[in-house]
Formats: C-alpha cells, sequence, structure tokens
C-alpha cells in the first residue's frame, strides 16, 4: 500500500518564505522586537524554536520587556487547567498595554487554541488580541502576521485536522550544545484523560532522510547532544509502511558526525520493543537513560485510562530493560487522584515506585480536560484527597531519589557541559549520560565539552562535584 503525501508542498514553503520578506522589507529597516513566551512540554519549547526562526528572518529581535515589544506571542498548552488559566491571566493583563500601544500585536497559538470553545473565548473576553492560530498551521505563521499588519483586522486560522509535515522551516536554538529533533507528530493511543490527540492530531512521522538531514546540519554547527522528540517515540514509522522503526533511525542518528550523544522522549510501554532495549544497549551514542511513563500502578486504573497494558506487564517490562541495560537510569510520569481511584489503587503506585526505584519521577494531580472520556467519569477524587496522595508520593520518590544519588559521592562521571547555572553565575551545570544534572566550579571554555567531575556532596534533583579533566 502506498503511503500517501502528508508532507507540505515545497511551493507552500516558498510562499512563506516570500511572506517573510514582505514582513521584513514593510519594516524599512526599523527595528521590531517580538515578546514570546511557551507554556507546556519539549514539543510545545521547540514550535517556539520555530516561530523564533521565522521572525529572526523577518528581522525581529527578541525582547523579554513586553513594553518594548511590536509583537507578544503566547505558545499555548491545554494539558493541565493551570497552564490554561495563566494565559488568559496574561492575556487580560495585557489589555492597558494594547489601548496604550495600539500598533502592538498580540498572537496565541498552540494546543489551546485547538479547542473550539477557547477560542471562542478568546474572541469574545479579549478582543484585543490579533492573531490566533494552532498546532498544524505553525508554517503559515509568516503570512497570517503579514494579514494582521496588513490589514490591522483580527485574522483566525485554526485547521481542525491534523496539518501535512512542514520541513526546512527556520528553527533558532538558544542553546548551542544540545538540541530539540522531533521525528514525529501527534498520538493514536487515546489515553482517557489526555486531551493531546485531539489538539495534536494522528501520528505522522518524518522521513529518515529528512530527520537525518536536520541532525546531520546540527552535527556540523557544533552541537554536541540531540533529543529525538514524538508524544510516542515507540512507535515512530509505523505509518511510514516500508518496515521503518525507531530502532532502526536510532542506528542511523549514531552514525551523524559532531553529535555525542542522543536523547529521546517519550516512550509508552505498550510499544518498547526489544529491538529498542538492544539499540540503547549497543549504540555508543544513545544514553543510558528511559523515559517511561506509566500514571498509575493499578491494573484497574490503568484500564480505566486506556493505556492497554497491567502492572505486572511494566514491571516485566523494566525488568528486562534492567537486564540489558544494568546502567540504566530510569524516569517516569505519574498521575495522582484519577477518577476512582481507591486507597488501594495508590497503593498500587507506590508499591511501583518502591520495586523500580525511579531515578526522578514527574508526578501530576489528575486534571480535568473537557473532550476527554474521563471528565465524563462518576466517581471524580476530592482536591485534598488528591493532594495527600500527592504529598505521599514525592515523600516516597523524593526518598528514592536521595538514596540513588548517594551512590554517586566518590565517583568520577563524565557530563557534557551545557552552560553556566541559572542560579550562580560562577557554577557551571551539565548532564551525565544517564540523565543526572551535575554542578561544578568551571569556565566558559568547557561548555559543549565532556569533562570529568568527582562527585563530593549530592543533593536530592542533582549532584555538587570539581571537575577534574576532559573528556
Amino acid at each position: 500500500m502506498e503511503r500517501k503525501n502528508i508532507h507540505v508542498l515545497p511551493e507552500e514553503i516558498e510562499k512563506q518564505r516570500e511572506y517573510i520578506g514582505i514582513v521584513k522589507e514593510a519594516s524599512k529597516g526599523q527595528i521590531r522586537k517580538y515578546h514570546l513566551s511557551t507554556f507546556g512540554c519539549q514539543m510545545n519549547e521547540h514550535d517556539s524554536e520555530k516561530l523564533a526562526g521565522m521572525l529572526s528572518n523577518m528581522g525581529y529581535i527578541e525582547t523579554d520587556n513586553t513594553k518594548e515589544a511590536h509583537l507578544i506571542i503566547y505558545n499555548t498548552c491545554c494539558v493541565r487547567e493551570n497552564a490554561e488559566l495563566k494565559v488568559y491571566g496574561h492575556l487580560g493583563a495585557l489589555k492597558k498595554l494594547k489601548s496604550e500601544n495600539p500598533e502592538l500585536v498580540i498572537a496565541v497559538c498552540g494546543c489551546m487554541m485547538q479547542q473550539e470553545e477557547v477560542v471562542n473565548h478568546i474572541k469574545k473576553t479579549y478582543r484585543h488580541v490579533d492573531l490566533i492560530f494552532g498546532t498544524h498551521n505553525l508554517h503559515k505563521f509568516p503570512e497570517l502576521l503579514f494579514s494582521v499588519l496588513d490589514t490591522n483586522n483580527t485574522v483566525i486560522d485554526i485547521w481542525n485536522t491534523e496539518g501535512r509535515i512542514a520541513e526546512n522551516v527556520p528553527v533558532e536554538r538558544k542553546d548551542g550544545v544540545k538540541a530539540w529533533v522531533t521525528v514525529m507528530y501527534g498520538c493514536n493511543n487515546y489515553c482517557s484523560y489526555c486531551i493531546v490527540p485531539y489538539v495534536r492530531g494522528r501520528e505522522r512521522s518524518r522521513l529518515i532522510v529528512d530527520i537525518k538531514n536536520e541532525v546531520d546540519i546540527l552535527g556540523a554547527n557544533g552541537f554536541k547532544e540531540v533529543t529525538l522528540l514524538g508524544q510516542n517515540v515507540n512507535s515512530y514509522g509505523k505509518d511510514l509502511q516500508d518496515n521503518t522503526t525507531f530502532a532502526k533511525l536510532l542506528y542511523e542518528i549514531n552514525k551523524v558526525s559532531g553529535i555525542e550523544r542522543i536523547r529521546f522522549m517519550t516512550s509508552h510501554p505498550k510499544d518498547l520493543s526489544d529491538d529498542l532495549i538492544y539499540a540503547i544497549r549497543d549504540l555508543d551514542k544513545v544514553c543510558e537513560h528511559l523515559h517511561l511513563p506509566f500514571q498509575s500502578g493499578s491494573t484497574r486504573i490503568l484500564r480505566e485510562m486506556n493505556r492497554k497494558y497491567t502492572k505486572e506487564e511494566y514491571l516485566e517490562l523494566v525488568y528486562k530493560v534492567k537486564e540489558s541495560i544494568p546502567r540504566i537510569s530510569l524516569t517516569t510520569d505519574i498521575i495522582v487522584g484519577f477518577p476512582g481511584e481507591t486507597k488501594e489503587d495508590f497503593e498500587d503506585t507506590l508499591d511501583i515506585l518502591k520495586k523500580v526505584r525511579f531515578d526522578s519521577a514527574y508526578t501530576f494531580l489528575y486534571s480535568k480536560r473537557t473532550g476527554t472520556p474521563a471528565s465524563k467519569m462518576e466517581n471524580q477524587i476530592y482536591e485534598e484527597i488528591k493532594k495527600e496522595r500527592f504529598e505521599k508520593l514525592l515523600e516516597v520518590q523524593n526518598s528514592i531519589s536521595k538514596e540513588i544519588n548517594k551512590e554517586y559521592l566518590g565517583k568520577k562521571v563524565e557530563i557534557l557541559v551545557e552552560g553556566i547555572s541559572k542560579t550562580n553565575d560562577n557554577i557551571y551545570t551539565g548532564r551525565t549520560r544517564g540523565n543526572k544534572i551535575v554542578n561544578f566550579e568551571g569556565n566558559k571554555d568547557c561548555i559543549g565539552e565532556v569533562v570529568t567531575v568527582s562527585i563530593d556532596e549530592i543533593r536530592t534533583w542533582s549532584l555538587e562535584g570539581r571537575i577534574l579533566k576532559n573528556h
């Protein structure tokens, strides 16, 4: 069966390049500044890098000061209610700024905009917003921005079905050491609590040749690490109909000159193949770190979540991974307070924590998302019960994380230096292959280098040490 073309045609990309040139020319040499705020996951962050790339080509300069910006963009997330409320709060605060500066362009994009009720709310409540677009037509941003600037009208352009994959969109990455590279878009899993398939569409895999070309350029430009992104990277290639798999992709990326480390996220347990486990084990550039969300330890709750594995199957999978890769670092995602979760269900979640002993865990209170099956379920859990369980979960995981970190005390570890610490200009930070954060005194010459650090002090979420030598 021949795969239909799911890529944006080159003519459309060329059209957007023309709009980039038109917007740049229209500025007549004046400096235009933009402020871009991003909410959500790494996919959103990478989308913002594309927005920044297009804006840079249009002659815009980034600013942290909204008062001096000519364009303000919010790239939004709808996975949790708190992120949506933050966006509404920011939009409300911009009303006064817009009244003082009518030429200011305010744009909102991203996952929230793929929800009709959200767009209608913004149209009604925040009439000072000039541009609204979603996740599927990000590559059309130059054309949409030109339309706003040219007509002074509000522009709303939302695609209700998943868009085609747009290659060769400009990207501006601030970090010169590590880079995100999207390998696939969308998700087919439809977990009952998750809004992602509804706002990101169904799975579409990029071609290996396009991914490898992007990574080749990164390696040639001095980047040392890439993180391959997808809502479920383990299902990469299933829509390509040519026996392409994520493991095969890793083997190709492992050949790229200049790249020293390869990471990926996120993995769904139901699709973690033996071939992928062996690729992590055998490929020298693929880091010994696996992010494997289990969400709940209760088989009953997992069934209600539509996760398609049991507690026992998850544990069996973890044991297989650990047997094949003894030095593997494991991290996970956990949801507390899913509808109908009993005390016994929660104890099953704690049981997985204790048996697997994750290096760290991203823990979340269940957040009801309109449009998902879970939002209509009975037996929604009271907030105070959620918070009580959440605190217990943190207590158990923090203890495990600290115990694991203690094993590094006095050890020497190799880290890729990422840059200066956000809290201390004299401290530099990087990560081990197992994704442990390591802080140490250094200098700017070590940024982007693999160095050896002796660990002198441990914390719950990081290691502290002193640099010994370059790799």
